[in-house]
């Protein structure tokens, strides 16, 4: 496959990599550019891994309120400077985060946070789900990594598809946010609240109404 301008145009745009690391990338992954995205993070070439280890002591709580009062999200976003945390781009990147929650619901930042008694709960009803298909036993694990892995997608933050532009994930955001800020970046932890939450009532499309608010802006 031809490898374009374009391609390693984007590409470098997104992680930060040098031209020729990124080219390289590409021939490597034959033109796909979020393997390329992840090639580049094994072998450590992109801004995002080389600035990982930085300590981000930094940052701003960002508070978005959506519906007239009725959810209420409160995230911690932290970068490596008190001058990137003031950028408007900085700042508009955690407003995107915080509206991500309000849309998403996710439970956790990172699978990494997820409870290993979770994990093996939801595995538990997974295998039972596949036995009671009538999958075979020898194939039933396979299928449990494969749905589990559709369980961190839909509750872990980073892993969501991003709700402005669902053909990158919430992670691959973060990481072109790390590349053109040049500092560290990190989601730290938020709290999520919605009116009447735990309550049984009739339940709107939050993430249409989220995303109604986002187009008008």
């Amino acid at each position: 496959m031809e490898i374009t301008a374009a391609m390693v145009k984007e590409l470098r745009e997104r992680t930060g990599a040098g031209m020729m690391d990124c080219k390289k990338a590409l021939a490597e992954t034959q033109g796909d550019i979020e393997k390329g995205i992840e090639y580049l993070r094994e072998k450590g070439l992109s801004a995002a891994a080389k600035k990982a280890g930085r300590v981000t002591a930094e940052g701003r709580v960002e508070a978005y309120i959506h519906g007239a009062g009725r959810i209420g999200v409160l995230v911690e976003v932290n970068c490596e400077t008190d001058f990137v945390a003031k950028t408007d781009e900085y700042r508009d990147f955690c407003r995107d985060i915080a509206m991500q929650i309000a849309a998403s619901k996710p439970e956790y930042v990172s699978r990494e946070e997820v409870p290993a008694e979770v994990i093996e709960k939801e595995k538990a009803i997974l295998r039972a789900q596949a036995l009671n298909e009538g999958k075979p036993e020898k194939i039933v694990e396979r299928m449990v990594e494969g749905r589990i892995d559709k369980f961190f997608k839909e509750f872990c933050l980073l892993e969501q598809p991003f709700i402005k532009d669902p053909d990158q994930t919430v992670q691959q955001l973060l990481h072109a946010k790390v590349s053109k800020l040049g500092e560290n970046i990190g989601i730290r932890r938020f709290v999520r609240y919605e009116l009447g939450e735990g309550i049984e009532k009739k339940r709107d499309d939050f993430a249409e109404e989220v995303m109604a608010q986002v187009n008008k802006s």
